[in-house]
């Protein structure tokens, strides 16, 4: 597929007259992250472990092996785990088998990270004023957070705000939205649930190149993310739980979302009896080199910062070339996004699991100094990019 030219919309006459645009600087009370945990299933295998099964399911007897093989030694994946054991994944059949698998591990996950991160901020389901829930590997009515709400006792009133099409942005525009909420709402707690069953969507048959890629990178897991409000930071006596964590994560300064124009057919899905159909364009990196590094450096300018002021990069690991394009675009250290690299050689591409769970490994090794500038970033389909700038 040809790589659409880009052509961004014209800006308006306010924006002509104020083009370098300045934010306000940052409230020393914005929104705050108070934990972040992630669940992954059991089924853990090595990749090597995998090329050959997944072979079976994809490929025709007989049919050459080579492709498959050089994108599982050129993934950069080193384990991953799987919603269900590898064997059972032939029985499956058709989309509605696929789905219910991905209902009944969902909520497993679901609730052993929203539990978890709940216990590390020191709340309780009932001090949870907001839940945004995403995921785009299944779907349900009731959504999967609807289902949890009563299992896990949170109040009734809660609000939720289920998201589904953003894939691998997800784990980005979830948390943008949670700051939105909580800078409008400070007294409030805002959890974002995550949950991606990525395995369940191959497509079996299928020898396309982006159903071997998605094979070859994709693992499952879920995560969930606790924020708390200004007005409520965390170390304070506003939860209804007896035991409070200390206010060791950062802030959220300030988002940014951008569409790509033209770029709708590079990434997402096609949705057909056997359900999602990954669409992965071989152009998407080169989107990133064009463009991305530009709209990055302009949010960045907004803030009276530069690419050197950031002192931690938690960027999405959508594959070895992506995190290539980024560094190069961006003239990134050699070592700048080892936490990126380090995940995706763990549990594979997680979809809008990833970026949460390079957030907890980042505070489970060693917290950045106080005064650290981070950025959070990923893309998706859209194509769209997502910007989120913290502070330590």
């Amino acid at each position: 597929m040809r790589v659409p030219v880009l052509v961004e919309h014209a800006p308006s006459p306010s924006a002509s007259a104020s083009p370098a645009r300045r934010a306000s600087p940052p409230s020393a009370s914005g929104p705050r992250i108070a934990a972040v945990r992630c669940a992954l299933p059991p089924h853990r295998y090595a990749q090597h472990e995998l090329t050959g099964p997944i072979g079976d399911l994809c490929l025709s007897p007989g049919a050459d092996r080579a492709l498959l093989h050089r994108v599982h030694a050129s993934a950069g994946v080193g384990t991953r785990h799987l919603a269900l054991p590898i064997e059972r994944y032939a029985r499956l059949g058709d989309f509605g088998r696929s789905n219910d698998a991905w209902l009944e591990t969902g909520l497993e996950l679901g609730e052993e990270a929203l539990s978890g991160a709940l216990r590390e901020a020191g709340l309780a389901p009932a001090d949870v004023d907001l839940l945004v829930f995403a995921s785009i590997t299944g779907v349900a009515a009731p959504s999967l957070d609807a289902r949890l709400a009563g299992r896990m006792g949170l109040r009734p009133d809660v609000k939720r705000i289920p998201l589904f099409g953003l894939g691998c942005v997800a784990g980005a525009a979830g948390l943008a939205r949670v700051h939105d909420h909580l800078r409008g709402h400070p007294d409030d707690t805002a959890v974002l649930l995550t949950v991606e069953l990525c395995s369940l969507t191959l497509q079996r048959g299928d020898s396309s190149r982006a159903n071997l890629v998605a094979g070859a990178l994709f693992g499952d897991g879920a995560a969930a993310l606790v924020a708390r409000g200004g007005n409520t930071d965390v170390g304070s006596s506003g939860g209804s739980s007896s035991t409070v964590a200390p206010a060791a994560g950062p802030r959220v300064v300030a988002t940014r979302s951008h569409l790509y124009p033209g770029t709708e057919r590079l990434l997402g899905w096609e949705i057909g009896a056997a359900g999602f159909r990954v669409v992965i364009d071989a152009g998407v990196p080169d989107i990133v080199r064009g463009h991305f590094g530009r709209h990055l450096r302009a949010f960045l300018a907004e803030h009276e910062l530069t690419v050197d002021d950031i002192g931690t990069w938690i960027c999405h690991p959508g594959g070895p070339r992506i995190l290539s394009a980024v560094s190069e675009t961006l003239g990134l250290s050699e070592d700048a996004l080892d936490c990126s690299r380090r995940s995706l050689a763990a549990v594979g591409n997680m979809s809008s699991v990833s970026v949460l769970h390079i957030l907890e490994g980042i505070r489970a090794r060693r917290a950045p100094e106080p005064g650290t500038w981070g950025l959070l970033l990923a893309m998706g389909p859209g194509f769209c990019s997502e910007l989120v700038l913290l502070r330590w």
